[in-house]
């Protein structure tokens, strides 16, 4: 069974939600006063909660039908974080230099998408369809030309004759979105007006594919 659907929850909604990263860690304190610290995940898992999203009879029907097509949690989805979904600030353009991908070698054919917080670095697996721009020593490469982008795992690959040099910088730039699937297989809907329908809560939850 294919376990993840390439297809968008309705953007207007998702701009309208909720949520954040979280990360699990275990703490334990010390006869010395001290803590020792380990993480137990090595990337963090953001949830959502998309029913702050909802500004419509329309909005609420769009979202009846995905989470019926998606059959409950059954099956993931991208989802638009509202907060984080360029490789650059918000307000600015992603530029084909924005995030580090590795050095090249001569030999190295494909580099994985990534982004950069700090010493942090968090894989990028579904870049948004013609968003990506990759640049290689601060020379930007043209997609489907140089490079060919693959939209379920966030890799890039060269091209025969466009293979990055030893020594080369290899950076990108793209806009992306986060696998996901409900968080609950039930919705409860309720209709406040004629033109005015709401669901209190749409849990979502990252999901690694």
């Amino acid at each position: 069974m294919q376990a993840f659907h390439d297809v968008r929850f309705p953007l207007g909604v998702s701009f309208g939600a909720t949520g954040g990263p979280e990360w699990k860690n275990e703490i334990v304190p010390l006869t010395s006063g001290h803590e020792q610290r380990n993480a137990r995940w090595a990337n963090a898992r953001h949830h959502y909660d998309a029913g702050t999203g909802l500004r419509s009879l329309g909005d609420l029907e769009d979202v009846l039908n995905f989470f019926q097509a998606r059959r409950g949690s059954l099956y993931a989805f991208r989802f638009r974080d509202p907060f984080d979904h360029q490789s650059c600030a918000t307000g600015r353009l992603a530029a084909a230099t924005d995030q580090l991908l590795g050095q090249g070698d001569g030999k190295q054919t494909t580099f994985a998408l990534l982004k950069h917080y700090g010493d942090h670095t968090r894989p990028i697996t579904k870049p948004q369809a013609g968003s990506v721009r990759v640049a290689v020593d601060g020379v930007e490469k043209h997609e489907s030309v140089d490079f060919g982008t693959d939209l379920l795992t966030g890799n890039i690959a060269f091209q025969a004759g466009q293979i990055p040099s030893a020594g080369s910088v290899v950076t990108a730039g793209f806009a992306f979105d986060v696998p996901a699937r409900f968080d609950a297989d039930r919705l409860t809907i309720s209709i406040k007006s004629f033109k005015v329908g709401e669901i209190p809560t749409i849990p979502i939850v990252e999901v690694k594919v």
